[in-house]
């Protein structure tokens, strides 16, 4: 069994002649250690999509299954926790807490969920990601590339199940565009972290060990990179 098992998974908006099948019965599974990409045109689905794997948005019909658990048949309260312990989500826009430093904002999973910051992670993720000069800046005083680096950290400290990235490299320049796929794919290596990416970026989709292009909320390949 796969980490990730979604099976007939829909979203639609609106009624009638307006209705809109955002995602429209999608079926697939990831398992753990794999580095997915999923690629499509603007309005495809594909960020639904990855809203609903991420316990942001509950879908019209389907299955989201995370280390077996139906997160939908879960309790909103029961699925914040849920989604605090096993997701780790990289947003394109960072979603930094601005009054907080560096190593705050990353350990701010573990403080949420009330857990003790494991300092050797903590040094091991500053150092991976070249922040630790770095580490008591607010993210007013950081680089775009700093700051995404920081969101990596965040969503990585708390040894999620998967780890969801929404087109990460979206609003940086084609060098730190490059540092964050590698980070990205250091941290599926190094941490055996489960990353699936959102992206238009191609280099990333080449990076990826599988890629799932969607279209008009539709899976119409799932390949393997050789």
């Amino acid at each position: 069994m796969g980490i990730l098992e979604v099976k007939n998974l829909k979203k639609s908006y609106g009624k009638g002649e307006n209705k809109v099948n955002a995602v429209d019965d999608i079926s697939f599974s990831v398992n753990e250690g794999e580095f997915v990409a999923i690629i499509g045109a603007s309005g495809s689905g594909k960020s639904t999509l990855l809203h609903l794997l991420g316990g942001v948005d509950r879908p019209t019909s389907g299955t989201v299954k995370i280390k077996g658990t139906d997160i939908y048949k879960l309790k909103s309260d029961n699925l914040a926790i849920f989604r605090r312990r096993n997701i780790g989500i990289i947003y394109q826009f960072y979603n930094l807490i601005p009054i907080l430093n560096v190593e705050e904002n990353i350990a701010l999973p573990c403080e949420l969920d009330g857990k003790n910051v494991d300092s050797r992670k903590m040094d091991d993720l500053l150092q991976t990601l070249k922040l630790k000069d770095r580490k008591k800046h607010l993210p007013n005083e950081l680089s775009g590339g700093q700051q995404q680096r920081v969101s990596i950290g965040r969503a990585i400290i708390n040894n999620p199940a998967i780890m969801l990235a929404d087109e990460p490299t979206g609003n940086l320049d084609s060098k730190a565009s490059e540092e964050i796929i590698s980070y990205l794919k250091l941290s599926n290596q190094k941490y055996n972290q489960t990353v699936i990416v959102i992206t238009h970026d191609e280099k990333i989709a080449k990076e990826a060990d599988r890629v799932i292009t969607i279209d008009d909320g539709k899976i119409i390949s799932d390949e393997r990179n050789i």
